[in-house]
């Protein structure tokens, strides 16, 4: 893509009320825009990077055999009146009333919408064990929206749900999903911790949090570093020593990139998702959820991956694997540029590329940075009288000389 054509304009100045590094570099890269508090839109390259992430994520889950659907944010009094989570759950609702004077809530999560769906389906220990999993919007009400996209009011979640009909069957599964997590993650570049964790308003009675060491996260979680085990402050309490291997627990600040829950039969007892077993014997379907918030985990990603000079992109979410920068406006450096974009473009290899006739050098320069792409390819006068181009990874310090016709045979 051409630079000239990009839809986003960078900006040097923006408020001092925001503080978080990740918030700072998406509104000064202009990946995100603004529309309320806690409500952001994306811009091509920030859209860019989320659906690196979606595309990992997807892929994870069609390894555990979940099949994708998707379910409706606007749903009806009635479903959350049948759990009595109307009123009970936290954040609370967003609750609106159409024309005909009819209730509906906004989603923050799907566990009624999909125990609906099941209850329709399914009646038979045949049917069982399967998995769904959405890619899709949800609405928190939240009291304080702070910190960009880590804590917002729309956002876009991942959420699968598995349905069992024995509680060992469930627990193969939920390890699964620890491990396809995990990968998740890494292919991010993170390293979270996976902890033990209250339910809340969700239930169950096993639930685990991943969480990423970041000192502007809002929870606190609890880490024995010599067996591993962790849990949430509040589901841990006062405890000091690890009830593994009695070692000192560590203290440490962390943002929440996911969470998993066995739900067991919360949902389908009291919504009536009964299936019949070998013996023709009616039994709830026992249950478990397992979430991921996009943007949140973009902005982590951000967090744990930036210097002073702005974003450096893993490999895998980058929104372009190379930045091109046509440093002057000449003749020569202009078609040296031009053959290294096409060429690179039939190499399959995606490529943004700064042709932009009325930004100086220092722009350019800056600008790059600040976009974190990474690599950067440099197009000078100075580098073509040496019959080179420049090259330089973002997360390298030191930048090389390479001949033009040797780009392609480079593993971007």
């Amino acid at each position: 893509m051409k630079q000239s054509h990009l839809f986003s304009k960078t900006k040097k100045e923006i408020s001092k009320d925001i503080e978080i590094n990740s918030h700072k570099l998406l509104i000064k890269a202009d990946l995100i825009s603004q529309v309320a508090a806690g409500v952001y839109g994306f811009l091509p390259l920030g859209w860019r990077a989320y659906k690196k992430i979606e595309n990992i994520i997807r892929e994870e889950m069609e390894k555990l055999d979940a099949e994708e659907i998707f379910m409706p944010s606007l749903v009806p009094q009635n479903l959350w009146l049948e759990t009595n989570r109307w009123t009970t759950i936290d954040p609370p609702l967003f609750q609106v009333k159409d024309r005909h004077d009819k209730i509906f809530g906004l989603c923050s999560t799907h566990e009624e919408v999909v125990t609906d769906l099941v209850r329709k389906r399914v009646d038979s220990y045949k049917n069982l064990p399967f998995s769904v999993f959405q890619i899709q919007n949800k609405f928190r009400n939240e009291m304080r929206s702070t910190g960009g996209l880590l804590r917002t009011r729309e956002f876009m979640m991942k959420d699968l749900y598995s349905f069992h009909a024995n509680q060992e069957d469930i627990l193969k599964f939920y390890q699964k999903v620890k491990k396809s997590y995990f990968n998740i993650f890494k292919k991010c570049g993170l390293k979270p911790f996976c902890v033990e964790a209250e339910s809340g308003t969700i239930g169950g009675k096993i639930s685990n949090e991943f969480m990423v060491e970041s000192e502007v996260g809002e929870d606190r979680i609890l880490v024995c570093e010599k067996c591993g085990f962790g849990a949430n402050i509040e589901k841990a309490g006062k405890i000091k020593t690890c009830p593994e291997c009695k070692n000192i627990l560590q203290i440490k600040r962390a943002i929440e990139v996911g969470h998993i829950f066995i739900l067991g039969t919360k949902y389908s007892e009291v919504m009536k998702a009964n299936f019949k077993d070998k013996n023709g014997q009616l039994k709830p379907i026992i249950m478990g959820c397992y979430g991921i918030g996009l943007p949140r985990l973009l902005s982590t990603v951000i967090e744990k991956n930036h210097d002073e000079k702005g974003i450096i992109w893993p490999k895998n979410l980058a929104p372009f694997q190379v930045h091109l920068l046509a440093l002057e406006n000449t003749s020569r450096v202009k078609k040296s540029a031009d053959k290294i974009y096409k060429d690179l473009q039939k190499a399959k290899i995606e490529v943004l590329y700064d042709d932009r006739q009325d930004k100086t050098i220092g722009e350019k320069l800056v600008e790059a940075d600040l976009f974190g792409l990474p690599y950067r390819i440099v197009v000078s006068e100075r580098t073509l009288c040496k019959k080179c181009v420049e090259i330089k990874k973002r997360n390298e310090k030191k930048s090389k000389l390479i001949c033009p016709s040797k780009i392609n045979s480079l593993r971007f």
